[in-house]
């Protein structure tokens, strides 16, 4: 393999990552990938072109800052916040998944928390704490590598499939395979997915909802990148279609939204834990033996367990949140088309790629091709996940292997958050330049 095309010599990479004591740089986290991506930058001045995080690339909604000064100027940071939140938000909360996913779920159950982390953190307690015998959670794979650091930090034990082969009714199968055990807790997957953006069908959410029922097991639906599935308009308030949810097929089920990708609100930390008005009611002994309270699902969640990790919520922000999701009931905000802009550059993207050789390897859903949006998956050739991360990073991309989120696919993970409009041709220039010194794919 020639390499006369490098923007960074190897020798140079390999200083910075002994510098930065990371062990692996195959497979390096994505904190680690961005270390190693600023320092280069900022020792040679040479910009690189980001998809490793997926921090949004768009500006914060106007609506939620002005509501955020609002409450600020009202003096209410004087007071502690409210365990289960502010009342508004609440009721914005239950209006807004009734509007955009036809659902009815109370106020009471729609539940702040302090980002996504937060709502998946405080679930996973919950949902292996309820019943004896029900310890272990089920990834479906590939997924947010940070949840499963969370376990560890907990102590709590999961197993793991990766989809790809498992689509459609295949899916049953796998899933009675990996549950037969009765000891799963919980069922966790993204939809959209990070990373690989595939969107789970109407049909595998069926199936999903019959197995968690089945064996009791607790679904976390990960809605993140809540109707960025922009193959088709998702963003009309209380008009059909609705994004597809498990919710339609169990009351086993707990939501996680968050303002992050929507309003493009991450440095604020809002999300939301809307939990089923089934589960929320709940009784168990096992919650009422360990925490001496009620046993009741969400009032342990919320009292128990959330306020003890987080102290609640930012009440500032929470106004912010509540204001933004009344006006995209009230169809004042458009989230949907405010943040197409993602697919406009995952497009775009994606042609240069394919045009030098790359694949997409997550490249369908059961009944049609993925789409763009957020994220998508790249492979070359025979190389790993990880070896592909670091050929990549000589040439000033930065990315992360397929291999830290789950998946068993030789590939990495694009981002298009950070993409902007003057990198697109020196994107081409150095992916024909990595085709050049890659020429058989190896």
């Amino acid at each position: 393999m020639a390499a006369d095309n490098r923007v960074f010599a190897k020798e140079l990479v390999d200083e910075i990552v002994a510098r930065l004591n990371i062990a692996d740089l195959e497979n390096a986290t994505i904190g680690e990938v961005l270390l190693v991506a600023s320092a280069l930058e900022e020792k040679t001045g040479i910009p690189f072109i980001r998809m490793d995080q997926g921090s949004p690339g768009l500006p914060p909604n106007r609506i939620g800052i002005e509501a955020e000064k609002a409450a600020l100027y009202s003096g209410i940071v004087s007071q502690y916040p409210a365990a289960a939140g502010i009342a508004e938000l609440k009721e914005q909360a239950s209006r807004f998944v009734k509007a955009f996913l036809d659902l009815d779920i109370t106020p009471r159950a729609c539940i702040p928390t302090t980002g996504g982390v937060a709502a998946s953190f405080a679930s996973f307690i919950a949902c292996t704490q309820r019943i004896r015998g029900k310890y272990k959670v089920l990834f479906i794979d590939p997924g947010f590598p940070i949840q499963k650091s969370q376990l560890k930090i907990l102590g709590i034990g999961w197993v793991s499939f990766d989809i790809y082969r498992y689509r459609g009714e295949a899916l049953r199968g796998k899933l009675e395979e990996m549950m037969g055990g009765g000891d799963i807790a919980a069922i966790v997957y993204s939809n959209p997915n990070n990373p690989a953006w595939i969107c789970l069908e109407e049909s595998e959410l069926r199936i999903i909802g019959e197995m968690a029922d089945r064996y009791d097991a607790v679904v976390m639906e990960d809605m993140a990148y809540f109707c960025m599935d922009f193959r088709q308009n998702l963003g009309r308030p209380f008009e059909p279609p609705y994004p597809p949810t498990v919710a339609r097929y169990t009351d086993n089920y707990i939501l996680m939204l968050s303002s992050s990708k929507i309003f493009s609100y991450a440095g604020q930390r809002m999300a939301l834990a809307c939990v089923s008005d089934t589960l929320f009611d709940r009784h168990y002994g096992e919650l009422a033996r360990r925490y001496g309270d009620s046993g009741i699902f969400g009032q342990t969640f919320i009292a128990s367990i959330l306020y003890m990790i987080t102290s609640g919520c930012t009440t500032s922000t929470q106004f912010a949140y509540a204001e933004m999701l009344k006006a995209a009931c009230e169809g004042r905000i458009d989230f949907v088309a405010d943040t197409s802009v993602y697919a406009e550059r995952a497009e775009r993207m994606k042609r240069i790629f394919l045009d030098n050789g790359f694949h997409i390897v997550y490249d369908r859903d059961v009944s049609r091709q993925v789409g763009d949006g957020f994220f998508f998956t790249l492979g070359y050739g025979r190389m790993s996940g990880g070896q592909l991360l670091k050929e990549l990073l000589y040439y000033g991309v930065s990315c992360i292997s397929l291999g830290t989120t789950g998946s068993e696919q030789s590939g990495i993970r694009a981002c298009t958050s950070r993409m902007r409009e003057e990198l697109y041709r020196v994107l081409r220039q150095r992916m024909e330049w990595f085709r050049k010194d890659h020429p058989a794919g190896d």
